[in-house]
């Protein structure tokens, strides 16, 4: 390796977490009822920086195996060679699914580590394009029954003053069709004309029976489609953007950045999802961030608001950031440092701690580490 300043990675570590959910969840094509975080420690003399991405909790042997040689030693300043080192550290292994998660955890927390012994906080350290991040309350599972979901999506709107909502749809594969429509109109009550109504599908639908649906959800105000097929069906995800006046969405499921690019070649949505925890990090994000300017789209983070949080104020297209109930319920008991959403933004940074803010409350952590 060339020989660069210092300070050096002098290790990485791993943990793995798993979390019992609240209550029983799925969506439109996935049922669970508990949620994994795997945890990567990045530490540079007396300094450590966190990261994390949501996954099976085989990551961390990832990081451990294939990851953590490849940027122990690297200069701490030079994260972009960092993750240059780890895509051709798993080259044989395969990228997409989590193997990216694990990348992508490594990446963050070499950028919390470097803003911690600059002693500044993530979004200075990027610059900041905004100061106030709107978020949106994401939840609103197909296993609720009427008064969980009421309660759910009140208590974003009248007690946070979150003014957009989310709620899944799509069960069954597309077969409950009646009972979607019946929970998106309940939603459209509870939360009244004042707040704006989406749905994720999941890639639930076929691409016609979403232009079906996707005109009765537009009678109830509902103006974010997501994943209304497929992300993997481009011409489907066009199809339907095409042909309904809802903003269609997708790419939660972006490995690499080559995916967006053809994502936004293929015209196939309106709003660009991109997840820090899967895309490959800060360093990736931020890269997709600017593919979606360039086509005159806006990016969304999609989950692990507080991974996202210092990234996305670093741009100018950021739509919003997903305030997804799973991760806000874990992030806020594991992490000292977690926002509060109160009038529907964050502000990253405020505080003046350094790199994401966030120090893990290892002694509630250990309750639920699994590895």
């Amino acid at each position: 390796m060339e020989q660069q300043h210092g300070p050096w990675v002098d290790g990485v570590e791993t943990a793995v977490y798993t979390v019992p959910t609240d209550l029983p969840e799925a969506d439109g094509t996935l049922a669970w009822n508990s949620t994994t975080l795997v945890l990567v420690r990045a530490r540079s003399g007396d300094t450590t920086g966190l990261g994390y991405t949501y996954g099976a909790a085989q990551t961390a042997a990832v990081v451990d195996g294939l990851l953590a040689d490849a940027v122990t030693g690297r200069p701490v300043w030079d994260i972009p060679a960092a993750n240059d080192a780890m895509n051709r550290a798993v080259r044989n292994a395969g990228r997409p699914g989590l193997i990216a998660g694990a990348v992508s955890a490594v990446d963050i927390a070499l950028w919390d580590l470097k803003a911690r012994l600059l002693g500044l906080p993530l979004v200075r350290l990027l610059g900041a394009a905004r100061t106030e991040l709107p978020v949106y309350g994401s939840g609103g599972f197909t296993t609720y029954d009427e008064d969980t979901q009421d309660r759910q999506l009140r208590g974003w709107v009248e007690e946070q003053g979150i003014p957009r909502v989310k709620i899944k749809i799509g069960e069954s594969w597309g077969r409950a069709e009646e009972r979607d429509l019946a929970r998106v109109a309940r939603a459209r009550a509870c939360i009244g004309d004042g707040a704006e109504l989406y749905v994720d599908a999941n890639g639930g639908y076929t691409a016609k029976q979403a232009v079906r649906v996707a005109e009765r959800l537009h009678a109830q105000g509902v103006t974010w489609f997501e994943e209304p097929v497929s992300s993997d069906d481009l011409p489907g995800l066009a199809l339907v953007r095409a042909a309904v006046p809802l903003d269609v969405t997708a790419g939660e499921y972006g490995y690499t950045l080559a995916y967006f690019d053809h994502m936004l070649r293929a015209g196939a949505v309106d709003c660009l999802q991109v997840d820090v925890t899967r895309c490959g990090g800060i360093t990736v994000w931020l890269r997709a961030a600017a593919l979606a300017e360039a086509a005159g789209l806006e990016v969304s983070g999609h989950c692990a608001p507080h991974a996202h949080a210092h990234a996305a104020a670093a741009v100018p297209n950021l739509r919003h950031l997903e305030w997804f109930h799973d991760h806000v319920r874990i992030e806020s008991l594991f992490f000292e440092g977690a926002l509060a959403p109160d009038g529907g933004t964050i502000s990253p940074g405020e505080s003046g701690a350094p790199g994401l803010g966030l120090t893990l409350r290892e002694e509630q952590a250990e309750k639920y580490r699994v590895a």
